[in-house]
């Protein structure tokens, strides 16, 4: 497992092995915890216990637990577009720009169904916004729209970006209602999204 990539959220971040294994563990347990017992209900000494390591370790990295949570928020974000990467170089350029959305969603599902502490914090719950353009969907929808491009092997101008900004926004709207319906995710409603991301994106895409 790889180490959080971004290290905004790190009061030090690893450079040993042993460092970065370690900081796997606590986000580890962390996201084990928050599937349990919840967001509010956490604290770091329940994760440095779950992480068999020392308070002090949690500390090391971490001030408090929203500094820990936006890490895994982090790691979630670098490990969904790995996930979509990998699908997009299976499926081959063939797939079209239909196959490479549908990859996108269907990995945002399988993480949502599988990923530990992923439904109460996926990639940016927990974030600090600070500037407008660095809320968590705008770096989302900027990092899929590169990947998408890279795909098509085609530029990003501004009004792609701006769709798939909003083909974000709306399909993590879309996906948060389906589980709220079903703890499995409403297939029903999970079909309205997919058809409506391909209508949406259909005229700037084909």
């Amino acid at each position: 497992m790889k180490p959080v990539h971004h290290a905004t959220t790190l009061r030090r971040a690893p450079v040993q092995r042993r460092s970065a294994e370690r900081l796997t563990r606590i986000l580890d347990a962390c996201a084990d915890l928050l599937d349990e017992i919840g967001y509010d209900a956490l604290s770091t000494r329940d994760v440095a216990q779950r992480a068999g390591v020392p308070i002090g370790s949690v500390y090391r990295f971490f001030g408090n637990k929203r500094a820990m949570a936006d890490a895994l928020a982090e790691r979630n974000l670098e490990r969904y577009l790995e996930r979509v990467g990998r699908r997009l170089a299976d499926t081959g350029r063939e797939g079209g720009w239909r196959a490479a959305t549908d990859a996108m969603l269907d990995e945002y599902l399988d993480m949502k169904r599988t990923a530990p502490g992923f439904s109460l914090i996926d990639f940016g719950n927990q974030i600090p916004v600070g500037a407008r353009r660095a809320e968590p969907n705008h770096r989302v929808a900027a990092r899929l729209t590169d990947l998408l491009s890279g795909y098509l092997d085609r530029e990003p101008d501004d009004d792609l970006r701006r769709r798939f900004l909003i083909a974000v926004e709306t399909a993590d709207t879309l996906v948060h209602l389906a589980f709220r319906m079903d703890p499995a995710g409403d297939e029903k409603i999970v079909g309205e999204t997919r058809g409506l991301l391909r209508t949406y994106l259909e005229s700037a895409l084909d």
